[in-house]
């Protein structure tokens, strides 16, 4: 049986769900899901801040803490640790500064 999954997994996010060893912590079928839905997440976040730091202005910083405290909601889809990955990845998205990011190469791959 061949494992067809083409989408490569960063290490930023295999990280997540792996314990002190590199082992995962959560099957890697349900890596793959977790993984595709922050991807998402992340994406689909990308144009509304875009549009709201253009059109209304507010500062990029207060945008992904805002972006952060939505995700981190009790009916929120993601765990902890994954809306932090999620706003960093869109900091990185957005080429926005972000303290999880590396000065002047934002990637979290």
């Amino acid at each position: 049986m061949s494992d067809d999954y083409q989408i490569e997994i960063p290490p930023s996010f295999t990280a997540l769900h792996s314990d002190a060893r590199k082992r995962l912590t959560i099957p890697l079928r349900e890596l793959r899901d977790r993984y595709e839905v922050c991807e998402d997440l992340a994406q689909h976040l990308t144009e509304h801040c875009r549009n709201i730091h253009v059109e209304i202005g507010v500062d990029e910083q207060e945008l992904l803490a805002r972006c952060l405290q939505g995700l981190l909601s009790p009916d929120g889809v993601v765990g902890e640790a994954e809306a932090h990955w999620v706003v960093t990845r869109l900091a990185e998205l957005l080429g926005w500064p972000h303290p999880a990011l590396p000065a002047g190469d934002a990637s979290v791959s």
